[in-house]
């Protein structure tokens, strides 16, 4: 089983640049293509959040029709860029956006694997949260997958990283403890993903791994001070493939969008190592 990971797409209207610099609309194109030309292709495709830069309707329309060439299964969640309302009008067909009540919340299978797609938004806030009732759903939805290998997915890390003004906006440090506790009951969990920091990164987290992705266009600058300023590098472009297997679990790929010179032999065609 091989499921994909891309998060933090921040679509704008067509023609419109993220921070007048980024076009992350051509960025999320070339990003599509790469996952299309993968060998094994991906069974699935999670995003994990900030799918448009103000959750807009025409951004999102934007998102649909930059999604359409995509030729493998997808699913969406929400980050503090999106809006519920707006999204679920615009894909008013994926009945997943639409079965968690108030919340853009759902799971599905790939494979012999179980995601669990949590809602993490606070309206207006850029920093995430999970409420009681969302817990509670969770924990439904854990109990449900009993023995089941299980992804717990959602925007915010519940986790700090030490870039001092991403950790500010991180999911609240309450909730954080409270999904900890939570997931340490259930040991079938593989992995916690999410997204919002717009790097890798890894982190022992309630009993189990989480693990947080690159974005397909630019990323948060690596800047470990508790003052670090609020930027972003043009870095390459990346995403995750989550690879399952009975006989080791969940591992991680992190795969660059763009193509790379090679790949080169390591031994000469009789089998001798090149030297």
């Amino acid at each position: 089983m091989l499921l994909a990971q891309i998060s933090d797409l921040h679509i704008k209207r067509p023609g419109g640049l993220a921070y007048r610099r980024v076009d992350t609309a051509a960025y999320l194109a070339r990003c599509v293509a790469a996952l299309n030309a993968l060998v094994p292709r991906p069974d699935a495709v999670i995003i994990t959040g900030d799918l448009v830069d103000q959750g807009d309707p025409q951004q999102y329309e934007h998102l649909k029709t930059l999604l359409a060439p995509l030729e493998l299964p997808y699913f969406l969640l929400v980050g503090n860029h999106d809006d519920r309302a707006a999204l679920r009008a615009v894909f008013p067909d994926r009945a997943e956006l639409h079965s968690g009540g108030e919340f853009v919340q759902y799971a599905f299978d790939v494979g012999a694997l179980r995601v669990i797609a949590l809602d993490s938004l606070e309206p207006g806030q850029s920093a995430g949260t999970l409420c009681d009732a969302r817990l509670a759903w969770l924990e439904t939805q854990l109990d449900a997958a009993s023995g089941k290998p299980t992804i717990v997915a959602l925007h915010h890390p519940p986790f700090a990283c030490g870039i001092g003004h991403m950790d500010e906006l991180r999911l609240d440090p309450a909730a954080s403890a409270r999904l900890a506790a939570l997931i340490a009951r259930y040991p079938n969990v593989e992995r916690v993903i999410c997204g919002h920091v717009h790097r890798p990164m890894f982190v022992r987290f309630g009993g189990t791994i989480a693990s947080a992705v690159p974005a397909p266009a630019h990323q948060v600058a690596l800047d470990l001070r508790d003052d670090a300023p609020s930027a972003f590098m043009m870095e390459p472009p990346a995403y995750a493939l989550h690879r399952y297997d009975p006989a080791t679990g969940l591992v991680t790929h992190h795969a660059y969008v763009d193509a790379a010179d090679g790949p080169y032999p390591f031994y000469e065609p009789e089998g001798a190592l090149i030297d």
